[in-house]
């Protein structure tokens, strides 16, 4: 899944630590998800879409088959 996770932490000048701690989840995961190597759970796309004001389709994008 797409995801303009990297560019919208980077406007805010949050590291990856950074935003993992305002989530509550690890750095780890938070790079997994910024190199689309995992998508996040929903219940952490809609903390995400909370965190950064903004619909979860504007985070994400679905590139189903």
């Amino acid at each position: 899944m797409k995801n303009r996770l990297r560019v919208l932490r980077a406007e805010r000048k949050w590291s990856q630590g950074e935003l993992s701690q305002l989530l509550g989840v690890s750095r780890q995961a938070i790079n997994a998800i910024e190199t689309e190597k995992h998508d996040p759970s929903l219940e952490l796309a809609f903390r995400l879409s909370r965190l950064f004001g903004m619909p979860i389709e504007q985070i994400f994008e679905f590139e189903g088959k």
